[in-house]
Parts: C-alpha cells; sequence; structure tokens
C-alpha cells in the first residue's frame, strides 16, 4: 500500500471533527500525490514540541477520497484515526521509520522509498487505523461537502458541521459524532 508519511508543524490540518486533510491546505500539492494512506507525525521544532505532537504519531488515515482541484485536493479517508496530541511516540510504534524520518531529518517520503524494515513499521502503524470510522466528510458523502477557506474557518465544532457541510445534522449517528 502506498502510503505518504510527513511530518507535522501544527494541528487542524486535517479537521480532528471533519478529518479532512487540506480543510487548512497543509502540504499543497503533496496531497495531489498518488497514495493509499496517509500517517501524520509530529516535527521536532518549538511549534510541535508546544503542542505536543513532537515526534509522535498523530493522525492515520487509509482509502482515500480527493475532491477538488486535482494538484491541491482535499482528502477524506475510508479509515480516520486521529489521535491529537496523545499519540504514541513515533519510536515506541516504529522505531525504524522514526530512525529515518528524525535522524535524516526527512519532511515527507511515500513509503516506496522505504527499506524492507521502515515498511513493516508503517504497515504496523497502518493496522493501528484499518477499523477506524470514515472521515466525517465520507460519511455525510462528498457531494454534501463545501469547505471554506483557511481564514474563514473557525475551530469550533458547530461552525465546521453548519459551515463546511452545510447539511443538517439533528440525529446523526456518525461513529465520529459518538
Amino acid at each position: 500500500m502506498r502510503t505518504l508519511i510527513y511530518k507535522r508543524t501544527h494541528e487542524g490540518d486535517p479537521g480532528p471533527q471533519t478529518g479532512v486533510f487540506g480543510n487548512h491546505d497543509c502540504m499543497g500539492t503533496v496531497r495531489g500525490w498518488r497514495f493509499d494512506a496517509v500517517i501524520g507525525i509530529g516535527g521536532i521544532r518549538p511549534w510541535p514540541e508546544c503542542k505536543g505532537i513532537a515526534r509522535r504519531l498523530t493522525w492515520v488515515g487509509i482509502g482515500p477520497h480527493k475532491i477538488g482541484e486535482p494538484s491541491r485536493p482535499r482528502v477524506m479517508f475510508d479509515h480516520f484515526r486521529y489521535y491529537r496530541n496523545g499519540g504514541p511516540l513515533l519510536k515506541e510504534k516504529a522505531p525504524a521509520l522514526a530512525r529515518r524520518m528524525y535522524d535524516k531529518n526527512v519532511r515527507v517520503i511515500t513509503s516506496c522509498s522505504l527499506s524492507s524494515e521502515e515498511r513493516l513499521d508503517v504497515e504496523r502503524i497502518l493496522g493501528l487505523a484499518r477499523n477506524a470510522p470514515p472521515s466525517l466528510a465520507v460519511w455525510l458523502g462528498a457531494e454534501n461537502a463545501h469547505f471554506c477557506r483557511r481564514t474563514a474557518c473557525m475551530p469550533n465544532e458547530a461552525r465546521t458541521m453548519i459551515e463546511v457541510f452545510r447539511v443538517p445534522i439533528t440525529g446523526a449517528t456518525s461513529p465520529l459524532l459518538a
């Protein structure tokens, strides 16, 4: 499974409530690359340290659905697991991958460029999300999605549901809303 692995420098993209990668245009054209899964890990600079995501597994998405501009799509997933700042340290779950990403200062890579040991680490991480629910956007249906620009969105969950999706969610039974 071709997997994109990248270091995150901030929170908020993907949206924790929506599971949409690119809702704040994070990773720009990289989202247009061909991949079957994405692993987000915390970087090591001051901002990730301050937010508690440094060197941690922060999110995993499997089964992408891309909408919008092909070179900078917004991406939703069949399986989406978001850890916030409570994810495990990458070196504990994937030591070979952690060495590659942090010791060699790699910002973004695909699994095609990894050693067999690093690919095993990627498979272990993907296993953590194989039974995760879909991105909320997939659950609602991509045809209902209307994404707002970076400056217009606020991190308010109610506004996110109303403004981003413009669909009623009263009585919704999404596993992400439970």
